[in-house]
């Protein structure tokens, strides 16, 4: 019979206080200089850099991948591995800690840290490091993995690390994201696709010679409104959205002879989003076909649905209650509470309903979510590449509480809030439960067994359903590769 443990917390929780200020040095380096999918390698080189400052065994390139490396603790088995990103968002500049719209003076970079990723891989890291003291301290075996993850926000890095292999002998994995609430509850993702769609046409004079000239932007701008009738006819969770990297020229005189567009196609499954996908192809190929241009589609990268696991779920949620809520003070919630009221009408609101939180919650809840009964999880329609990661391994990803509630994702509130000192308790916090459920996962066999059997149980049943075609690099070794 499986036990919960509440000596776990009280053990691991000041060996997490006692490094947290250097990871929350760390977190802050990152914010002060986000960088984009795949180009992250000064937020990589000040991960290698702490790890290495606590004993870390770094493995560079870690499944092939550039920006992505490991860093192990211990020997031995079973092999906890721990999930960490740092990749940002373009256009999300953003002073910290401001109330208002207000690009961050001291950064040379226009993005921004909108779902808190400089937090999350700092606290996994955190996390990973704490676990490691703690079984080296008493003498137990295991083997503790960080891993850092670039891309996370765009094709999928992890996607691209599974494929590879990278975690084909992880136990099970742990990790987290911030939030704007702490919580043990695993949501259902939507799994993805994102690809290039390159319009070639044939340049000519706009006006006296325009016969001459196919319009690449014609077929982009029809590609967009035939996706538009699309949404008419496609599941009410699936989403597809997109970007113009390419409008063909600032001469409007000019027929425009090339068009890029960047399309993101989910759905909440691989199979589904897979058909999605085809169709949104299609739209392309007659939006090509109308304008007697050509289309070139390059697929970029893609992701799965996370596999929820109830028994890791429910460890993690122990560890909670044993732990407690966030501890913020007074001053974190004056600061919420003036930025909250600057949110999107009712989105605080909308929140608290859905959650079952009371109405007169504070703007930074520091209560534990019961957990919901696996049957009525709901269903998120964001995606995550932590996804690819629980097909492979059992895998447990709490929420961290870093934000206050309502909090749009990639929104500049949710930036502002990045270095504060609120958002600093929650990462601080996340570590401390994602350090304590993997210390059980590596002292408790019976615990770990019961993770992989129920994996063992969904897979055997509905297998892996791999997102990526055989072959594909990621992006950043291909020739067509221009940095975001």
């Amino acid at each position: 019979m499986i036990t919960e443990t509440t000596t776990t917390v009280a053990a691991i929780a000041p060996i997490v206080d006692d490094l947290a200020p250097r990871f929350v040095r760390l977190s802050d380096d990152i914010w002060a200089e986000p960088e984009l999918r795949w180009e992250e390698h000064a937020s990589m080189a000040k991960q290698i850099a702490a790890a290495e400052e606590f004993g870390g065994r770094i493995t560079r390139a870690a499944g092939g991948v550039p920006t992505a490396f490991s860093a192990e603790w211990g020997a031995g088995s079973p092999v906890i591995g721990f999930l960490g990103e740092y990749d940002a968002l373009a256009g999300l500049s953003q002073a910290a800690g401001a109330t208002e719209r207000t690009p961050d003076p001291d950064s040379g970079s226009a993005a921004g840290h909108g779902c808190h990723h400089n937090l999350l891989g700092s606290g996994s890291l955190l996390a990973a490091v704490a676990t490691a003291r703690h079984l080296e301290a008493a003498g137990l075996p295991g083997t503790v993995r960080y891993y850092g993850c670039p891309a996370e926000e765009g094709a999928a890095g992890k996607t691209f690390m599974v494929a590879a292999g990278a975690f084909d002998d992880v136990d099970a994995a742990v990790t987290n994201h911030p939030m704007p609430l702490a919580s043990a509850a695993q949501w259902k993702t939507l799994a993805y696709t994102q690809a290039y769609f390159r319009f070639r046409g044939l340049a000519a004079h706009a006006g006296a010679n325009p016969q001459h000239g196919r319009s690449a932007l014609d077929a982009a701008e029809l590609m967009n409104v035939g996706v538009n009738f699309l949404r008419e006819h496609m599941d009410d969770t699936d989403r597809i959205h997109y970007a113009f990297i390419d409008a063909g020229g600032t001469s409007a005189n000019v027929v425009q002879p090339t068009a890029e567009l960047y399309y993101i196609v989910r759905s909440p499954t691989v199979a589904r989003m897979r058909t999605l996908y085809e169709r949104v192809k299609k739209v392309a190929e007659g939006a090509a076909m109308m304008t007697e241009t050509e289309v070139e589609i390059e697929f970029d990268g893609a992701c799965a649905e996370v596999l929820p696991n109830v028994t890791l779920e429910k460890r993690m949620q122990s560890v909670f209650e044993d732990l407690g809520g966030v501890g913020f003070d007074e001053a974190d919630q004056a600061y919420g509470r003036v930025l909250a009221a600057g949110l999107p009408e009712g989105a605080a609101e909308a929140m608290k309903r859905q959650l079952g939180i009371p109405s007169d919650s504070p703007a930074y809840f520091d209560g534990v979510l019961p957990l919901p009964p696996a049957a009525l999880r709901p269903q998120m329609t964001g995606s995550t590449d932590v996804g690819d990661v629980s097909w492979v391994t059992p895998t447990v990803q709490m929420g961290a509480g870093t934000a206050i509630i309502g909090t749009p994702g990639h929104s500049w509130q949710m930036v502002a809030q990045g270095k504060t000192p609120a958002a600093h308790k929650g990462m601080i916090h996340g570590a401390k439960v994602m350090a304590a459920t993997a210390v059980d996962l590596l002292t408790d066999a019976e615990l770990l067994a019961a993770a992989r059997a129920e994996f063992a149980d969904v897979v055997s049943v509905t297998p892996y359903d791999k997102p990526l075609p055989d072959g594909l690099i990621p992006p950043s070794l291909r020739p067509t590769y221009r940095p975001a």
